[in-house]
């Protein structure tokens, strides 16, 4: 069993070094939502106690980049999902993960809050989070689909595992996805660099934070 680990600061991929994807997907401010993956206290733990206020340090340039594209994506009524485990998880309901994660976080809020520069705000959809991908027990497609949405950005904590489960199944369900390379963390930069990697041979376009904000502005670069 592993617990999560200590996760040191590593550079951010810059927009000229990501993959190219095989997918021909563009952003369209008219079918995209936004998600929000996991970014909670307890997860958000694992980059140290100062990652937040700490000038230059990784979790804090992620969450302002989430945070940037949230606030654009609210301006012009792209939906904004959030992912968010509960404590306490009854071993029936933890199933499989307990077996590599432990027993999970507790139900207090220094664990399950969302971490403060990007809370919930009004009119934003938060989900339950069972499995690695948000797609799971999650009636996510159908809140997408009643609101016409057929892309979806994702953003959050942890690249490898749970932003990748979700964008190989979006694709899967035929939901294009965005991976947004410098608003998502990792637990190392080759871990990081693998995720990018894989959906954008796979599974869907990899865009920087510059280039989603672009293609709001109606000028993706």
């Amino acid at each position: 069993m592993m617990a999560l680990p200590k996760i040191a600061d590593y550079p951010l991929p810059q927009s000229e070094d990501l993959p190219q994807a095989r997918a021909p997907f563009q952003l369209d401010t008219d079918r995209a939502a936004l998600l929000v993956h996991d970014m909670q206290r307890y997860f958000c733990a694992a980059y140290g106690a100062d990652a937040l206020t700490r000038e230059g340090a990784l979790l804090r340039k992620v969450a302002l980049n989430i945070a940037e594209i949230a606030k654009q994506a609210r301006a012009l009524g792209v939906p904004v999902f959030y992912t968010a485990q509960k404590g306490n998880q009854l071993p029936a309901d933890r199933g499989l993960q307990k077996d590599l994660w432990g027993p999970g976080m507790q139900a207090i809020p220094e664990h399950e809050e969302i971490i403060a520069p990007l809370r919930p705000e009004a009119g934003d959809i938060q989900l339950v989070k069972h499995r690695y991908s948000a797609f799971q027990r999650s009636n996510l497609q159908d809140l997408m689909r009643a609101r016409g949405r057929d892309q979806l950005m994702v953003t959050g904590i942890y690249a490898h595992i749970g932003c990748l489960a979700t964008s190989s199944e979006a694709f899967q369900r035929d939901i294009e996805p965005f991976f947004i390379a410098d608003a998502v963390a990792d637990f190392s930069v080759e871990k990081h660099q693998m995720a990018l990697d894989w959906v954008a041979a796979c599974s869907g376009a990899v865009i920087s934070t510059g280039a989603a904000l672009g293609a709001f502005e109606g000028t993706q670069s």
